[in-house]
C-alpha cells in the first residue's frame, strides 16, 4: 500500500473541496435557526442538567447530538487543509466516501469524547455547588478560572506543540497516510488528538460561558482558524492569551458585565 498519494508535482497541491463547506454552512444555519427559534437550550448544559428533567443519560444523548454541529460549525473550518488532502487521496481509493467517513468519524470521535468529559465535569460541579454553600454564591469564580485556565494554557508548550503539527497539514498527513478505511480513522483520530490539544482549552470557554451564543462560537471560531490555518496565524495566541486572561480578571471584578454576552 502506497503512504503517499501524491505522485507526481504537478498533484501535490490538492485542489480546494467544497463539500466540506456545505456541511459547515447548514451547521451554522442549524445554530442560527435554534438562536432565532429560541431552542439553544439543548446545547446548554446547565438547562439540560438543572431545568429540562431529563433523565441524566438522556441529557447527556441530547447534549452529544447536537455537540456534533458545534463540531462542524466551529471545528472543521479550521481543520479544512487536513479536509482537503484525505478527500483528494480518497479520490484515488475504491469507496472514497468510505474513507472520508472513517477519517471523519474518528476526528469527531475524539472530540466527542472531549464533550462526554466536559459534561461529565460539569455535573460534578453542579453537585460540589449544591453541596458547598460558600460555592454556591461564589459561582462567579467558575466562569473566571475557565478564562484564566485558557488564557494560560496559551503560552503552554503543550499549545505550542499541537499547534505546530495542526499548521503543517502536509507534513502529518505524508507522516501518518495509509490507504484502507482502518488507516483512515486512524489517522483522524490522531489528527483529532492534536486539534484537541491545540483547541480544548478555547472550547472549554465556549463550553463553560458561550454555549448557545453565536457572538462567542464567531469569536471562538474565528481564533481557532486563524490561530491554525491562516500564515502567521500562531502569532495572535500570546494575544488572545492575555485577552482571556483579562477577562478573567474582568469576571472577578464584575461578572455581571459579562454574563449578557453569553446570552447574545
Amino acid at each position: 500500500m502506497s503512504a503517499t498519494p501524491f505522485a507526481s508535482p504537478s498533484t501535490r497541491r490538492p485542489a480546494p473541496v467544497r463539500w466540506p463547506w456545505v456541511l459547515v454552512a447548514l451547521a451554522w444555519a442549524a445554530a442560527l435557526l435554534a438562536a432565532l427559534t429560541g431552542r439553544r437550550e439543548l446545547i446548554d448544559h446547565h438547562y439540560l442538567l438543572e431545568e429540562s428533567g431529563l433523565a441524566w443519560p438522556i441529557a447527556m444523548v441530547v447534549f452529544l447530538a447536537c455537540w456534533q454541529v458545534m463540531i462542524v460549525a466551529m471545528m472543521l473550518p479550521s481543520s479544512m487543509p487536513m479536509v482537503n488532502l484525505v478527500t483528494y487521496a480518497a479520490r484515488r481509493q475504491g469507496r472514497p466516501l468510505r474513507i472520508l467517513a472513517a477519517f471523519l468519524g474518528g476526528y469527531a470521535a475524539i472530540w466527542t469524547s472531549f464533550a462526554v468529559l466536559a459534561f461529565v465535569g460539569d455535573t460534578g460541579i453542579h453537585h460540589l455547588v449544591d453541596a458547598w454553600s460558600w460555592l454556591a454564591t461564589h459561582t462567579f469564580l467558575i466562569g473566571a478560572t475557565t478564562f484564566a485556565l485558557a488564557g494560560a494554557f496559551q503560552f503552554s508548550p503543550l499549545k505550542d506543540r499541537c499547534l505546530t503539527a495542526c499548521r503543517s497539514p502536509l507534513g502529518f498527513f505524508t507522516r501518518h497516510y495509509r490507504e484502507g478505511a482502518g488507516p483512515a480513522w486512524r489517522l483522524g483520530v490522531r489528527h483529532g488528538v492534536y486539534c484537541v490539544g491545540c483547541c480544548w482549552a478555547l472550547m472549554l470557554v465556549m463550553f463553560g460561558v458561550g454555549v448557545g451564543s453565536l457572538a462567542w462560537m464567531a469569536a471562538l471560531t474565528g481564533v481557532m482558524v486563524v490561530e491554525k490555518a491562516v500564515p502567521g496565524g500562531r502569532r495572535i495566541g500570546p494575544a488572545v492569551g492575555v485577552i482571556l486572561l483579562a477577562l478573567a480578571a474582568l469576571w472577578l471584578a464584575h461578572p455581571a458585565w459579562l454574563v449578557p454576552a453569553t446570552a447574545a
